[in-house]
């Protein structure tokens, strides 16, 4: 029986009984993304019922695909803020076009990236750099919809700058449009916290419309005059739009959805025990969005809000979000009408609460506790993606990951000296300055070993120039194949020794380490240097090594 499975759920009649409930999922999970598929499309500044087609689309599609199978597709913030940022290069008459381009671009790189298996590479993002990503995301989606919210025009600039401006400049809001925006505000934030939680961005999508209709304020803007709605007819790219930035920007966001839905994935587990591929899920997303270009849908990718929604009304299989899709696909043909009355100021109100939601402090707080080089990887990342472009944010991120990944490799290496106790026990001791004469020095090595760690290995071992005949034995039990640099500093500190009549044996080699010394052919094998290969046995490599290095010493008394 698999994990979650209840004795009624088991045999044929179990498994009708368990898809039956998907379609219930998916019917309350499209509902409730209608309001947020509105908001995000509104926030790229495009028709926000394109929010709609991507709701109806990439969950179906991506559905099929994906091997996290509660995982939902669609819209999210930070694909939604970073394609305005691309998009406003692009007078109005074009952004449809550019939209299009910008989608089906990051279709075809999520597909490269999955084909070629890059999910493993994201590991190798920093929880620091991410973490201080998102907080500079939600951040800006909060200062970019507030203009919106209180009916006021910016001009162009930064966001930080806007709003500014907007404090500055208060006279310019919009009344109407203030209360309506701040109706739905208050509802969002008052009826969060409760039993209607998962139900509040309808009722502040409903209330404030109904409202707003009744009072027949006309001056306020609302869906229905930024375009036309209803089913979506499909449409080719058109390609030769496609500028070296928007390429740049298509890569960046490809990128942000992949990390984004492989931390998703993480806590949608799969109930029938199948395994989480992130490449796969890559695979999906691009698959979703080079759909959805066809329709001039906007950028989707795994979202968190959505598939915590999707888990919590009982989903179990990828069906769940696959009838999300068609369900949205059905209010789209149905409520084309309704929709177009929703005032604008409630859409920027509802990505306002979002961003104030993803604004997660703790987690950032966590981080700047760590210290050191999470602290400048949290900061640098946040005000990069605040101040800067999304793709320069990405690129701030990428750096400073490598940057502190290089540091703290250079940092981490330490150098111990195993001493035997009479009892029996081995002692861990700084090692000594200098290697002493005629005497054997067994050295324990941690850390990584690659370019500066190296370098600084090289500088922590013991000085053999002023020994006489000294023996070092260095424990490299554990280590993979090692770089160059590795090798170049074996091989200096090899030779230093042998200037001084020593020798050097290397214990706990694996195969693969010791096959790469040997096809080096930089290291006196055989000479002064000596290999020791690893056994299963803890400590047993170290201890030949020290006989060997004892009747090597025996074999050059002193002069």
């Amino acid at each position: 029986m698999s994990a979650g499975t209840s004795p009624d759920d088991s045999g044929p009649r179990g498994k009708w009984r368990r898809l039956g409930r998907e379609p219930i999922a998916g019917l309350i999970a499209a509902v409730v993304a209608i309001p947020d598929g509105l908001a995000a499309a509104a926030m790229v500044g495009v028709n926000p019922v394109l929010g709609l087609y991507t709701g109806a689309i990439a969950p179906a599609v991506g559905g099929v695909l994906v091997s996290t199978q509660r995982l939902l597709i669609s819209a999210t913030s930070a694909s939604a803020i970073a394609a305005a940022e691309a998009l406003s290069a692009y007078p109005a008459a074009l952004r449809a076009q550019a939209l299009t381009a910008l989608v089906l671009l990051i279709g075809g790189f999520l597909v490269l990236l999955g084909l070629l298996r890059a999910g493993r590479l994201v590991r190798f993002v920093s929880h620091a750099v991410m973490t201080g990503f998102l907080l500079g995301v939600a951040a800006a989606l909060v200062l970019d919809q507030l203009p919106q919210l209180l009916g006021y025009h910016p001009p162009p600039g930064n966001l930080v700058i806007q709003t500014v401006g907007l404090f500055a400049h208060l006279d310019a809001v919009v009344p109407k449009a203030a209360a309506i925006g701040g109706l739905a505000l208050a509802v969002l934030l008052v009826l969060r916290p409760t039993r209607l939680g998962n139900w509040a961005p309808l009722i502040a999508l409903l209330l404030p419309t109904v409202l707003m209709a009744w009072l027949g304020w006309t001056d306020v803007a609302t869906v229905g005059r930024q375009g036309e709605s209803g089913l979506p007819l499909p449409q080719i790219p058109l390609l030769a739009i496609v500028t070296p930035q928007l390429a740049g920007t298509a890569l960046a966001i490809a990128l942000v959805i992949a990390v984004q839905a492989a931390g998703v994935s993480q806590g949608a587990f799969n109930l029938d025990g199948s395994k989480v591929n992130v490449s796969r899920d890559m695979i999906a997303q691009g698959a979703a969005n080079l759909a959805g270009s066809l329709f001039g849908t906007i950028p989707a990718g795994g979202s968190v809000g959505q598939t915590a929604l999707n888990i919590s009304l009982g989903a179990r299989t990828r069906w769940a979000a696959i009838f999300s899709g068609l369900w949205m696909l059905v209010f789209v043909v149905l409520i084309p009408h309704l929709v177009a009355k929703v005032p604008m100021p409630v859409l920027a109100a509802m990505m306002v609460v979002a961003g104030i939601g993803a604004l997660n402090w703790r987690e950032a707080l966590s981080v700047w506790r760590v210290g050191g080089g999470a602290r400048w990887a949290i900061v640098v990342t946040f005000a990069a993606t605040l101040l800067t472009s999304i793709p320069n944010a990405v690129a701030v991120g990428v750096i400073v990951t490598v940057v502190t990944f290089l540091l703290s490799s250079a940092a981490d290496i330490r150098v111990f000296a195993l001493i035997r106790q009479s009892g029996g026990g081995i002692r861990e001791d700084a090692p000594p300055a200098r290697l002493p004469s005629h005497a054997v020095t067994i050295l324990e090595v941690r850390g990584s070993l690659f370019f500066a760690g190296a370098r600084t290995l090289g500088e922590k071992l013991p000085d053999p120039s002023q020994s006489v005949a000294p023996v070092a034995i260095l424990r490299l039990r554990g280590y993979s194949p090692a770089g160059a640099t590795f090798i170049e500093v074996l091989d200096r500190y090899a030779d230093e020794i042998a200037q001084v009549g020593g020798a050097l044996y290397l214990s706990g080699v694996g195969p693969a380490l010791a096959d790469q010394l040997n096809r080096a052919g930089k290291l006196d094998l055989g000479g002064s240097v000596h290999i020791i290969g690893e056994t299963p046995l803890l400590g047993a490599s170290t201890r030949g090594a020290a006989a060997e290095a004892l009747e090597w010493l025996a074999a050059h008394p002193e002069d």
